[in-house]
């Protein structure tokens, strides 16, 4: 009553006019400024009337119906949100991003019964707001059991060494595809759009011996692809040279057959003439050939075996030029 006092001293006009009439007044200013508000972007409005669901608004300014007759709650349809499973992030706006026993989600055990510390990341967007708010209870904390059940058996069907080294892009997918059947089997009203894992590690007590097992296995990699390095550089090169082989053997093959094709040619002519003319064909053959040879041979002394006294016969050195005869 003070405060509507103090209200009424402040417009002197207002003073003679009934009470009431004053309260009526400042509760349809209150209405009027109650009966406005505003989505924020990458979100849409829930319009809830006593509780009951009566339409869905996009971003911007709306009206409502004042003094509690209206609800609305803005959800984040068009915003990506994320959960994280054994850590947390700093400065998260999402309730639902971490959870306060993230080192009990994170310890797991694997199909060889070994322990690893898993941390993964869910990202998801909100794509029925209706099924996220009225479907589900606590559909963040669903989500989160499921994404951790999930996690949890891919990871007990494999072993350690494939969790920490080469089977991180197989579970990631294994563990979206399941994801996604459980949210919408569960009509969660929500995209599963990535699984991520961020750190696979073993237990502290045994990290230095898997860390040593990580680095053998690294050099034997490395090693195992220096070889390969090699076979594909010694095979081609092998290959060319044995295929360099190859057609250097058919050039030679064709080569003697062309030869001996021409000489079995040439003896055919050869052949023909002579038995034209064997006589004279015979003889042209000697005469060439001693045409050919005897340019070539050195000079030959040719002496009865009967000949006595052979040195006078000797031939005498050449003369130096200028000697006389």
């Amino acid at each position: 009553m003070n405060d509507l006092k103090s209200f009424l001293q402040r417009f002197p006009g207002l003073q003679s006019t009934s009470p009431w009439v004053v309260v009526v007044v400042i509760l349809l200013l209150v209405g009027m400024m109650m009966s406005f508000y505003t989505i924020p972007a990458e979100s849409e409005g829930i319009v809830l009337r006593f509780g009951q669901y009566i339409a869905k608004v996009p971003s911007g300014l709306h009206a409502k119906l004042p003094f509690g007759i209206d609800t609305v709650i803005p959800v984040p349809t068009q915003r990506q949100q994320k959960l994280e499973f054994g850590f947390a992030t700093p400065g998260y706006t999402n309730p639902d991003q971490i959870s306060n026993a993230s080192v009990l989600e994170k310890s797991m055990v694997t199909g060889d019964l070994n322990a690893a510390l898993v941390e993964w990341i869910v990202q998801y967007r909100i794509t029925d707001p209706e099924k996220y708010l009225f479907d589900v209870r606590d559909p963040g904390k669903t989500l989160r059991d499921i994404s951790e059940a999930v996690m949890r058996e891919v990871i007990g069907d494999r072993t350690v060494d494939e969790i920490i080294t080469i089977g991180r892009q197989e579970i990631e997918e294994t563990v979206l595809e399941r994801t996604r059947e459980l949210a919408k089997r569960y009509q969660l009203g929500v995209s599963i759009n990535q699984v991520q894992l961020k750190n696979v590690n073993p237990p502290e007590p045994v990290q230095p011996s898997f860390n040593e097992v990580n680095r053998a296995q690294q050099d034997r990699e490395n090693v195992i692809n220096l070889a390969n390095g090699e076979y594909n550089k010694a095979v081609p090169r092998a290959r060319g040279e044995a295929d360099q082989k190859i057609r250097g053997a058919d050039g030679y093959r064709f080569k003697r057959i062309n030869e001996a094709e021409g000489d079995v040619s040439a003896f055919n002519q050869v052949l023909e003439q002579y038995l034209k003319a064997p006589d004279i064909t015979r003889t042209r053959i000697y005469l060439e050939t001693l045409g050919e040879v005897l340019p070539q041979a050195r000079q030959q002394i040719i002496v009865d075996d009967t000949i006595q006294q052979i040195l006078p016969m000797l031939p005498f050195p050449p003369k130096a030029a200028g000697e006389t005869k």
